[in-house]
């Protein structure tokens, strides 16, 4: 038995080590200040942008992934992304059913994962029901930084918090601003136990079964 452990160990470390990154890595450091709204507004369109999530188990198998909605407001001096906010609303997060094979998951379906999430074992929606991003800093992509987003051309810093905890997250974005509207479009990975976002206790199989690394793909359209 224990051969057979440490076998699968392994086999689970060498996947893990051979998935291939489709995203950035967001850095993370501490609260930091909310960027000052400078500007003209612009709004959110919340039918037009898109927020989509994957997540994995170890070894990045049996990926899930769906999506949820976002609104806020930016603005914009000079042609130039200035601040912002996004808030999304967990009540909206759905899985896609492609995402999960009721056959392979004891009958379960993605509305049960749905409700999985949003129960008191990850979000909590009834006690947190929104997740929120608050610009804290906008600066042009430093040379040489490959980024994952083609097109990329700034860095993008803000506070993300989900329940009761915020941290700074920065990561490559593509920002195209125009007189009537603005687009920002991005692709990064953070660690879900950076903000508590885990399966039962510290330490239950159940969690460790699950990969700490959560994709977000960002591509947010707004309009004055």
């Amino acid at each position: 038995m224990k051969k057979l452990s440490l076998f699968a160990l392994s086999a689970v470390l060498t996947l893990a080590a051979c998935k291939e990154s489709k995203t950035d890595t967001a850095t993370t450091s501490g609260e930091q200040t909310v960027a000052a709204s400078v500007g003209d507004t612009f709004t959110v369109n919340t039918t037009a942008s898109t927020v989509k999530w994957t997540a994995y188990h170890k070894g990045g198998l049996n990926p899930r992934f769906g999506t949820t909605q976002a609104a806020g407001t930016f603005t914009v001096e000079n042609g130039t992304l200035t601040a912002g906010s996004l808030t999304s609303d967990i009540n909206t997060l759905t899985t896609d059913p492609k995402a999960v094979d009721s056959a392979m998951s004891d009958g379960k379906t993605s509305a049960d994962l749905d409700a999985h999430l949003k129960n008191e074992d990850f979000f909590d929606v009834a006690k947190y029901p929104s997740v929120k991003f608050d610009i804290t800093k906008v600066e042009d992509l430093a040379a040489g930084t490959e980024s994952k987003v083609v097109g990329a051309n700034k860095t993008v810093s803000g506070n993300l918090t989900i329940k009761d905890k915020t941290v700074n997250v920065s990561f490559p974005a593509k920002v195209e601003v125009t007189e009537s509207g603005l687009t920002m479009v991005s692709n990064f990975t953070i660690n879900r136990q950076d903000w508590g976002l885990t399966y039962g206790t510290e330490g239950d199989a159940k969690d460790w079964m699950i990969s700490q690394e959560v994709d977000l793909e960002l591509n947010i359209v707004a309009a004055k």
